[in-house]
């Protein structure tokens, strides 16, 4: 393995588990090598786990001196980006897809007459392309499809009007088998024609679903008919149909050059994405991020992006796509708040990417700087629940029953953000009959921290998460005003549907964004609750099934009981056992306990 820089190695560590495309920069910063994978972590961590078995892939590794990397939705979308961005770099160490075997469009040429056909060869004739297609067969099938559906030549005539009038055509078999309505020789008006090729290009514009309710009533007539094989060839067309996509998020041929900024708002820091299209296809990803110093809004950090960008690449801007429009005006650029559509989905790709950017900044101070981390986690936590004092001690609490037999809570705590395992507890319901979550909730929580307040005043939680909606957070509420800590701990509930928060007093509740970090300790806190008091619930119904007789004889404790299970395996052999036997086991007093009650059962 070469040595590689801190820094790089730190890239690599954080990198995500999703499909996308990576560059590799020289010490010069010239990209050496772009590479498309469905996992960019794994894939990229490959390259320095090991020496490789092929010299020149070495040798690329101990060039590498930095990297960078864009998220994409698929990896078709990541095969299409490695594609465009090869062509457009020209890498020294992708030279072995020099054969630039390019990909699949079907093109609709611009006669009188147009044509329908598949290409690998884009040229400026006045054809329109559509594409391109990562699968060369779904590309077949959706020709084949068009084809039985409207009667388009497939002959390479250059047919118009002064070909018709001379009579140069001579109908061919195509007509014959009604597969074309004869336009060599005008049996159709071009203005009829031509209402096929709108249709045609709806279709690759992919709007599929005439062609579908087409595959699908074919494929019903043909079952009725009981023609079963040829109805399997159009069922084994639909499902590809189905798959297909004929526009990418990437590449789309609908847009030519475009400027891209995509924005991840985290309140204090903001992360600005920008990418730059050409031909349909991200070459250019760069994101920012910008520290808030007062209350900038994101139009005002939009146009210092913009303007950052403008100067160190040399970015003249003409159509830009924007989740807000900057708050600076620019000279002969038009802006664009898409909604729709392809612009659309390349903002999304943007705002992905910027959000990714906030993620990897989160791991990398998470792991450069933990106690940093956890001075923002828990000022975050502060503002988001709206408490006077940082949440360094956080305590949630689940009930659990199953069909009311052997209720059981737990509770867990968190310090500082994490798990203190050492401090969970299990609690036994007691004065509760029946599966009543809210009086089971409000006896644990009064157990909890009466004995709390006995033992270790300073050790209260200043933040007490309890699981479930409002009726939970009423019943904790009345267990802390009746120990008179109500007003001294916050207290709020967290509901499983909508991972909606709920404050006392408040109906309405509080839904932090989904990729917050606040909402993620409480979900953790929630799981962890959850999960402790299951494990506690199937082991007391375990002990309950299986040595409850044993129970019931004075003497022998559950230390006892264990050490006769795990030698006698179960209660009838215990009772079957000779003295000499129990007490080899558990010595001659408690072996006589044993023997006496078995024996005067019998």
């Amino acid at each position: 393995m070469h040595e590689k820089s801190p820094e790089l190695k730190s890239k690599i560590a954080i990198l995500p588990d999703t499909p996308g495309v990576y560059t590799y920069y020289d010490k010069d910063g010239t990209v050496i090598y772009i590479g498309k994978a469905k996992n960019l972590k794994r894939r990229v961590s490959s390259y320095f786990t090991h020496v490789h078995d092929s010299l020149r892939t070495n040798l690329l590794v101990r060039a590498i001196a930095d990297m960078s990397y864009i998220v994409v939705p698929t990896e078709q979308d990541a095969l299409n980006l490695e594609n465009s961005m090869i062509k457009e770099y020209k890498p020294r160490y992708n030279v072995l897809l020099k054969d630039d075997k390019s990909y699949p469009w079907i093109a609709v040429t611009g006669e009188l007459y147009p044509r329908v056909f598949m290409t690998r060869h884009r040229i400026k004739d006045g054809s329109r392309y559509y594409g391109p297609y990562t699968n060369t067969g779904v590309a077949r099938v959706v020709l084949d499809l068009i084809r039985e559906l409207y009667p388009v030549r497939s002959c390479r005539h250059p047919i118009d009007q002064d070909y018709i009038d001379k009579k140069k055509g001579r109908l061919c078999l195509d007509f014959h088998l009604k597969k074309c309505q004869g336009c060599c020789v005008g049996r159709i008006s071009p203005k009829e024609y031509n209402g096929y090729i709108e249709k045609i290009k709806q279709i690759l514009r992919g709007e599929t679903q005439d062609l579908m309710r087409y595959l699908k009533s074919e494929m019903e007539q043909l079952a009725m008919q009981l023609k079963f094989e040829e109805a399997q060839e159009l069922k084994e067309k639909y499902r590809l149909l189905e798959n297909y996509q004929s526009k990418s998020v990437i590449v789309s041929q609908t847009i030519d050059e475009i400027d891209v900024f995509g924005i991840e708002d985290d309140d204090r820091d903001v992360y600005i994405n920008y990418m730059h299209v050409r031909h349909g296809a991200v070459v250019r990803s760069v994101t920012l991020r910008y520290k808030r110093r007062l209350e900038e809004t994101q139009q005002e950090l939009l146009a210092y992006a913009m303007r950052e960008i403008q100067e160190d690449l040399g970015i003249e801007y003409d159509e830009v796509i924007v989740p807000v429009v900057p708050e600076i005006g620019w000279a002969g650029v038009s802006f664009i708040v898409p909604q729709r559509g392809d612009k659309a989905k390349l903002l999304e790709v943007s705002q992905r990417n910027a959000k990714q950017k906030k993620i990897d900044d989160l791991k990398h101070l998470e792991k450069l700087d933990p106690e940093q981390h956890t001075e923002r986690l828990m000022e975050r936590m502060k503002a988001d629940f709206h408490l006077d004092v940082q949440p360094r001690h956080i305590e949630c609490f689940d009930n659990s029953n199953i069909q009311g037999t052997n209720p059981v809570a737990s509770c867990v705590v968190f310090r500082d953000g994490k798990p203190s395992k050492k401090d969970y507890r299990h609690f036994n319901i007691k004065t509760v009959e029946g599966p009543d979550d809210f009086a089971s909730m409000k006896e644990v929580l009064t157990r909890r921290y009466t004995r709390l307040m006995a033992e270790a005043p300073d050790d209260l939680p200043q933040l007490i998460v309890v699981d479930g909606g409002k009726g939970q957070l009423s019943s904790a509420v009345e267990a802390l005003e009746e120990i008179g800590l109500r007003g001294k701990i916050a207290v709020v509930g967290i509901a499983k549907r909508l991972e909606e928060i709920y404050f006392p007093g408040d109906s309405i509740p509080l839904y932090i964004d989904k990729g917050s970090e606040s909402l993620r300790v409480v979900q953790h806190l929630r799981d962890e609750a959850h999960r402790f008091g299951i494990t506690h619930h199937r082991n007391k119904r375990s002990k309950s099934q299986t040595i409850s007789e044993l129970d019931n004889i004075k003497g022998i404790g559950e230390k006892t009981q264990t050490q006769l299970l795990q030698h006698f395996k179960s209660v009838k052999r215990i009772s079957e056992a000779s003295l000499d036997d129990l007490a080899s086991v558990v010595g001659r007093a408690k072996a006589a306990i044993l023997r006496e009650y078995f024996a005067s059962k019998k």
